[in-house]
């Protein structure tokens, strides 16, 4: 998998958006790509946005701060390392981030804090939820429905649609079901499709986790 020059994660305090290294102009085009696919997720949120070494004018920090605005997305505070980016920030009026605060803190996911959904009734074709939290359903999710969650996404039934679990960039995210068959599942930045003989059905409850870059599927006991 190809990382990505923007990565968005959840933290105890709203949202974490880095921008990695490459051109500029593909920075903002992930960017926006990002924000429209989980529009829902980020709206009303806190952001941090972190630039690390990166250097940006004010015309560019502006440019990315009016994308995040469009979005209903305000941006809280501004890590940065190279001057000329805290002088972009300082006249922009962006906070910028206490420099001192432990990595650890900053990155964590809050995930035991997310409030889930629980949906009791079967998700038929065409039919599609979002979610920033964890998405539980009692019921089936049938092939042609979709099931878009922040972090944990657990069905007790038939999972036959398309799911994508930590989808804010959660990669500890897990996806389990009493019938593990997607016909697409997504957890965090990483994809995979089940074989053909998998997708019929194996009748026997899973749970699929990212373990050593990929994802993969144990007995959900």
């Amino acid at each position: 998998m190809s990382s990505s020059p923007v990565i968005i994660r959840g933290t105890k305090d709203g949202l974490l958006v880095i921008l990695g290294e490459g051109p500029w102009d593909e920075i903002l085009h992930e960017l926006m790509d990002r924000l429209d696919r989980t529009a829902s997720f980020f709206k009303g949120a806190r952001v941090n946005l972190e630039l690390g070494e990166r250097e940006i004018n004010e015309d560019q920090l502006r440019q990315v701060q009016d994308l995040l605005v469009s979005h209903d997305i305000h941006p809280s505070s501004i890590s940065a390392n190279a001057e000329t980016t805290k002088v972009a920030a300082q006249g922009l009026h962006l906070p910028i981030a206490d420099p001192s605060r432990p990595d650890g803190e900053t990155l964590r996911i809050d995930r035991e804090s997310r409030r889930g959904t629980l949906i009791r009734r079967t998700l038929r074709s065409g039919q599609a939820i979002q979610h920033p939290g964890h998405v539980v359903v009692i019921g089936d999710v049938n092939a042609g429905a979709e099931i878009t969650a922040g972090a944990d996404v657990v069905v007790f039934g038939r999972l036959r649609g398309v799911v994508h679990a930590g989808a804010t960039g959660d990669d500890d995210a897990i996806v389990c079901a009493l019938d593990l068959s997607p016909t697409q599942l997504r957890i965090g930045n990483y994809i995979a499709r089940p074989p053909d003989e998998h997708s019929r059905g194996t009748n026997k409850a899973e749970i699929a986790r990212i373990l050593d870059g990929q994802i993969v599927l144990e007995r959900w006991k």
